[in-house]
């Protein structure tokens, strides 16, 4: 592919709340000159909510309608169940899809997609977008200096009390794995590269949800815990769950031989990190360089990717070995024993430049 003038042709299927989340980033691109939105989709009760936020921009409740259109990315963004049919059905309409997370439900079908993608020369970027922010690159950087010497153990947790809006988040197709699992997967693989077995345990704390003034029975895990060895003989657990009131602590930790990272705040927020370093003696602390970072910055990174002819940034190798990993950490709970991946992707790779770019921005901040 080669470079473009003419900005990206964008629709859009979902009118929920994570649309309103990707508004601020599609108005940005829009003002660079770098897409137009061609038309939404969404729910007959969402038309004004996506009036508000987007104005005239044609409007439609039906999917197929869009997918007709002249659009050529296509950004999906409804219920975890439904991705899969809908990214199949916009790569075989012609267009790059953009997906939040999960690609799929299921493996196997993501791996079909993926296929599919493939024989249609077309992008397909799954959410998380992790290891897009400034502060996951640092770390990646600092640990491919070898900052704190080989990784041995590694730590991340990401969970909440869970959602009230919306029963699928607790029935066969969600779960806390796919919904929440999945940014502390894509972060710890993206910075330690592919995991090579996994050990589960998860199950059903709370068997009854309160959605919409209505009780339900929860049918989905919402609480789990999850041991990984990487193919690098790292060890590390992710703590997740829809069971999480309140939690406190950094939300990813790397334990070397030569010292410790920590990530604050959340990976898909971060607020800086924490570095050990035995020759050092001492907690080195740096705050947040990016604060405004978006958790949606990989539309930006596949506009940009389209207008230049380039590569999306994250592989869908990576996403894949992800789902992967969440597959076989449910088959693992059912049967109680340490299951091998089958899948791999190459390592994200990190630079020096990047390290030392975010430091001159720490040093700045710091100076006003």
């Amino acid at each position: 592919m080669t470079s473009r003038s003419t900005p990206v042709r964008l629709g859009l299927i979902g009118g929920g709340n994570v649309l309103g989340a990707y508004h601020p980033l599609i108005s940005r691109l829009e003002q660079r000159g770098l897409l137009t939105v061609q038309g939404i989709c969404a729910r007959e009760h969402q038309r004004d909510s996506v009036r508000n936020l987007f104005g005239e921009v044609p409007f439609t409740t039906d999917a197929t309608t869009l997918l007709a259109g002249d659009s050529e990315l296509v950004v999906v963004l409804t219920s975890m169940p439904s991705h899969g049919p809908l990214v199949r059905a916009a790569l075989e309409a012609g267009k790059h899809v953009l997906v939040e997370k999960p690609l799929a439900t299921d493996w196997s079908e993501a791996c079909a997609l993926q296929d599919l993608a493939r024989q249609r020369g077309r992008h397909l970027v799954a959410a998380p977008f992790t290891p897009l922010s400034p502060t996951f690159q640092i770390l990646g950087a600092r640990l491919a200096r070898g900052d704190i010497g080989r990784p041995c153990l590694a730590r991340a947790r990401y969970g909440w009390s869970g959602p009230w809006w919306n029963e699928w988040f607790y029935q066969p197709g969600g779960g806390c794995l796919l919904d929440l699992g999945i940014y502390c997967f894509t972060t710890l693989t993206g910075l330690l590269g592919p995991a090579r077995r996994v050990t589960a345990l998860a199950g059903v704390a709370i068997p009854e949800r309160e959605i919409q003034g209505r009780t339900i029975r929860v049918e989905a895990e919402d609480n789990a815990q999850v041991l990984v060895e990487f193919a690098n003989g790292t060890l590390a657990t992710v703590t997740t769950g829809f069971t999480l009131q309140q939690s406190r602590g950094p939300a990813v930790e790397l334990y070397g031989t030569e010292g410790t990272l920590q990530m604050l705040g959340d990976d898909w927020d971060p607020q800086g990190y924490e570095l050990w370093q035995n020759s050092a003696g001492c907690w080195q602390v740096f705050g947040e360089t990016h604060p405004d970072w978006p958790w949606t910055d990989g539309l930006r990174d596949l506009v940009e990717a389209l207008m230049s002819g380039r590569s999306p940034a994250l592989p869908p190798e990576h996403a894949l070995h992800v789902l992967e990993l969440i597959e076989r950490a449910r088959q693992s709970v059912q049967e109680g024993r340490t299951l091998a991946l089958q899948s791999s992707f190459h390592p994200l790779s990190f630079s020096a430049p990047q390290l030392e770019a975010a430091h001159r921005q720490h040093d700045r901040t710091r100076e006003h």
